[in-house]
C-alpha cells in the first residue's frame, strides 16, 4: 500500500499554509495525501445557543474549503479529506497511524500557537508514532524558504540511534535533488574541564572534535551508499545542540530533528533540542521518533 502524507486543518491560514506545504510534498515524492479536521460535538454547561448541525455544517466547509484550494493548485495531487470525531489530539494522532508524516502549521517567530499547535500540538508531536512537520506560515501561505537551499539533519548518538532520523533526510533531501548538511553537536563533558588525565586520553584519539566527526561519518555510510545521489557534507561543531542546528538550517529548505520516542516520568516529552527549533526556525522543522 502507498504511503500517505496527513495534514491537520482547522480553517485558520496557519493550518492551510501546513496543508499547501504537505500538498507539495507529496506532489514532489508522488505520494497521495489526506486532509483531516478533528471535530467532536462538546455542548457546553453555559446559557449560550448552541446548534449542532450548524457546527457540523462549519466542521464540513472547512475542510472543503481546503480541499478546493489545494485541488485548485495541485491538480495531479491524488487527495482525500476526512472531518474525524474526536478530540483534536487523539484525532490526529489516530490520522497519524502508518502514515508518512504528519503536516502541523505554526504562526510566527513566537511560541507554537493555534487549534493545532497550542498544548494539542505539542502533545501531538511529542506522542505522534511518525515524523511530524511544523510550517511556519505568513500571510496563509508557507513561509518562503530558498528551494536551492540543504536539507539540514541533526545526528545524535550512534549508528542504530539516528538511522530513522537520517533515513527521512536522506529521502527529503533525494526527493528534492537538494545536498544534504549533517550536523552533529558536541560538548565538553565536564570531567574533561579539570581532569588533565582525560584530556591525555582524549588526544591519543586525535582530539574529541576527531571522535565525533568519526561518529557522524560511521552513522552517515549506510545511507550515503543508499542515497549515493545525494551530496552531504559534514558539520561537527562545540556548543548547544539547539544553536548549532539554527545557525545551521538559517538558509535551509528543511530542517530534520529527532526525539526519543519513549515515555518519562514526566510524560511524553518533545526534548529541549526539537522545542528549541520548534520555537526559532524559519524553514519547516521534520521531527522524527527514535528510540
Amino acid at each position: 500500500m502507498k504511503r500517505t502524507l496527513v495534514a491537520g486543518v482547522d480553517g485558520t491560514p496557519e493550518s492551510r499554509a501546513a496543508a499547501d506545504w504537505a500538498a507539495r510534498e507529496a506532489v514532489r515524492r508522488d505520494l497521495p495525501l489526506h486532509v483531516v479536521h478533528a471535530w467532536l460535538w462538546q455542548p457546553l454547561e453555559l446559557p449560550l445557543v448552541q446548534n449542532r448541525d450548524a457546527e457540523a455544517r462549519r466542521a464540513d466547509d472547512i475542510l472543503k474549503q481546503a480541499e478546493g484550494e489545494l485541488i485548485h493548485r495541485y491538480p495531479g495531487l491524488t487527495l482525500t479529506a476526512e472531518v474525524l470525531s474526536d478530540a483534536p489530539v487523539p484525532a490526529l494522532l489516530h490520522a497519524a497511524k502508518g502514515a508518512e508524516m504528519l503536516v502541523l502549521g505554526t504562526r510566527g517567530h513566537g511560541a507554537l500557537a493555534g487549534f493545532l499547535l497550542g498544548s494539542y500540538g505539542r502533545q501531538v508531536i511529542a506522542a505522534a508514532e511518525c515524523p511530524v512537520v511544523s510550517v511556519r506560515s505568513a500571510h496563509g501561505r508557507p513561509v518562503a524558504v530558498p528551494e536551492e537551499g540543504e536539507v539540514v539533519v541533526g545526528q545524535q548518538g550512534g549508528v542504530e540511534e539516528s538511522a530513522e532520523v537520517l533515513r527521512i533526510a536522506f529521502e527529503a533531501a533525494a526527493a528534492r535533488k537538494a545536498p544534504l548538511r549533517a550536523v552533529r553537536a558536541w560538548s565538553l563533558p565536564p570531567v574533561y574541564g579539570y581532569s588533565p588525565g582525560s584530556m591525555w586520553i582524549a588526544d591519543q584519539f586525535g582530539g574529541l572534535e576527531q571522535y565525533e566527526t568519526a561518529a557522524l561519518e560511521q552513522a552517515l555510510e549506510p545511507w550515503r551508499l543508499r542515497y549515493p545521489e545525494v551530496e552531504t557534507a559534514l558539520h561537527v561543531e562545540q556548543g548547544s545542540a539547539g544553536h548549532v542546528l539554527l545557525s545551521a538550517a538559517s538558509d535551509a529548505q528543511l530542517l530534520v530533528v529527532g526525539r526519543r520516542a519513549r515515555e518519562s516520568s514526566m510524560g511524553m516529552r518533545i526534548g529541549s533540542v526539537a522545542h528549541a527549533v520548534l520555537h526559532h526556525s524559519a524553514c519547516p522543522v521534520a521531527v522524527v521518533p527514535h528510540p
